[in-house]
């Protein structure tokens, strides 16, 4: 089968493509149709991420296809469209060796390149909003890195959880756009974003803040806060991890919570089909709208890692790996 494969911890440009053998084992065997690119596999591709394969490996933690053949006890059968998480790594390939527990039938209002997109962003701010965050209906909530994965993903998901106002944060004018297409009510630029921010709720601020980003505009994050506001920090895509002097939390009561997606599943049994099962719901419903991807043959998967680490991604990153 064709394969993407991490030959060397040099970056993206080190990712090649490969005929290796298809994997085997028991589990859940699918025919991948397409797979998702997230910024954990720029990482991986520099031997920058807590888990470090040795090369060559192959990268893709998250896919979309037709189930080929499973366990006679699990829940999908052959023929099953699915998503599924390998969780890291084998997923940029022709076909997926997964788990029954990481493997979830796909509505057929949902097309494979946009079930690709869906699960490691949608799942992650839907635990960061319901779980981490206590997203209460009416509230507002301020969304960084507004134009990537995981600021589109909260840009959508965050109206049909109960928020009233989304305010995206993006670093260029072009990006604003791909942010109210996401659906944000209200965009501002990164440069200056707590002044607007302060002029847009009428000097109250906003009650949540979805930080994928870090760096810098972390502690302008924390004063652009209301009284018993939470800041969700989700990850460093500015590269600096910030600190925070935690008199600022007493002043205003507000909290600093980390959300942890991959941690807390991989310790809270059953924690992923609860979560897929109301992502579902929505999607079937269409209240949720599907991702619309940047989607990249399978054959430019360096370009679309690249593209998260260089931050010039808009919106979710997805290959198709098969018509």
């Amino acid at each position: 089968m064709r394969a993407i494969r991490v030959t060397r911890l040099d970056g993206p440009g080190a990712m090649e493509m490969a005929e290796i053998d298809e994997p085997v084992g028991d589990g859940v065997v699918v025919d991948v149709y397409a797979a998702g690119a997230a910024f954990p596999d720029a990482l991986l591709t520099r031997g920058r991420y807590q888990y470090r394969p040795e090369p060559p490996f192959v990268l893709g933690a998250e896919i979309a296809g037709v189930v080929r053949s499973a366990p006679e006890d699990a829940h999908v059968r052959a023929g099953d469209r699915v998503v599924g998480l390998t969780m890291l790594t084998g997923g940029m390939a022709e076909v997926a060796l997964l788990s029954p527990d990481r493997v979830f039938k796909l509505p057929d209002n949902v097309s494979f390149e946009a079930g690709a997109g869906l699960l490691f962003n949608d799942l992650t701010v839907y635990f960061a909003l319901s779980v981490r965050g206590r997203l209460q209906r009416g509230e507002t909530v301020l969304v960084h890195g507004a134009a990537g994965g995981i600021g589109t993903s909260a840009l959508r998901l965050a109206p049909v959880l109960g928020a009233s106002r989304t305010i995206a944060v993006v670093s260029t004018e072009e990006k604003a756009a791909i942010a109210t297409a996401a659906g944000a009510t209200d965009v501002v630029l990164a440069e200056g974003f707590k002044d607007a921010v302060k002029e847009l709720t009428g000097g109250r601020g906003v009650d949540v803040v979805v930080d994928p980003v870090g760096g810098d505009r972390f502690t302008d994050s924390l004063r652009s806060l209301a009284p018993a506001g939470r800041l969700l920090v989700i990850g460093f895509t500015g590269g600096e991890i910030p600190t925070v002097k935690v008199n600022r939390l007493l002043l205003n009561n507000i909290d600093v919570v980390g959300v942890g997606w991959g941690a807390w599943a991989g310790t809270h049994p059953g924690a992923l089909s609860e979560q897929w099962a109301a992502l579902e719901r929505l999607l079937s419903s269409g209240e949720l709208p599907p991702p619309e991807p940047v989607v990249y043959p399978l054959e430019r998967a360096g370009a679309a890692v690249a593209s998260l680490e260089n931050r010039t991604a808009k919106g979710k990153v997805v290959l198709r790996v098969r018509d």
